[in-house]
């Protein structure tokens, strides 16, 4: 399943949102240094759909707001 993701980075707490059906803001902690953030923004994903953060990988967007994820 692919789903598009708003990335908030330096937020005050972690957050998922869902937009609509394949959308979603995920905010997070982490700044957007050395891939911090994505590594992040890739747990919260997994958290909140239940898999393993080994199961979500960032197809496109790594250094971009705007993210396309894949959750196998």
């Amino acid at each position: 399943m692919r789903i598009s993701v708003k990335a908030k980075t330096n937020a005050k707490k972690e957050l998922v949102e869902k937009l609509s059906d394949n959308e979603f803001a995920v905010s997070v902690k982490e700044p957007p240094i050395d891939g911090r953030a994505n590594w992040a923004i890739a747990r919260a994903i997994a958290e909140y759909f239940g898999v393993s953060p080994s199961r979500v990988a960032i197809v496109s967007g790594q250094t971009a707001k705007n993210k396309i994820v894949e959750i196998k």
